[in-house]
């Protein structure tokens, strides 16, 4: 009978975790703007682009293998970030990147042909819990820090941007 329950239990586990992927629209290519940074353009192919969950939201994840190559894209990814819009800082495996990468960036954008709202509020008192529903009209940046190609003492980060850490939050159980 335990057998059976077990059995049961993984059956309706596996059928959630493929309903989450089910949510997205995934392309294994960086889908991002034409007008985005030229410098940009070679990371395409390391990268993911994720639309949805139920809007249809963009989502660009780029992983990095190499520090060298991480630093080399820092600035010119932080070019299409809104004006005062967050990075927020994570750690650990990322679903947007994918299983097993540990380091990189996603770029969080309102839906395909929707305009970045130039009234978004600068710095605005969080009124959410994830800064996705209070940036959903803007560029806004997940960092996704291991400490050896992602390592926050090797970049700047922009003094006029608001920095969420969420490395240390502990995952509700």
């Amino acid at each position: 009978m335990k057998r059976t329950a077990a059995i049961v239990s993984l059956i309706a586990l596996a059928a959630m975790c493929t309903a989450a992927y089910a949510l997205y629209d995934v392309s294994d290519t960086g889908d991002w703007p034409q007008d985005w940074p030229k410098e940009m353009e070679p990371l395409r192919k390391q990268a993911r682009t994720l639309v949805g969950p139920t809007l249809p939201s963009q989502h660009f994840a780029i992983r990095f293998e190499k520090r060298e190559d991480f630093e080399a894209a820092w600035p010119h990814i932080l070019k299409v970030k809104t004006e005062g819009a967050p990075i927020v800082l994570v750690r650990g495996e990322n679903f947007f990147l994918g299983k097993g990468q540990k380091a990189g960036v996603i770029i969080h954008t309102p839906p395909a042909g929707q305009k970045v709202n130039p009234d978004t509020p600068k710095a605005p008192k969080r009124r959410t819990e994830h800064p996705a529903l209070d940036w959903f009209y803007a560029n806004y940046i997940e960092l996704v820090v291991d400490g050896e190609i992602v390592d926050l003492n090797r970049i700047p980060l922009p003094e006029d941007t608001p920095i969420i850490d969420r490395r240390f939050k502990k995952e509700k159980e």
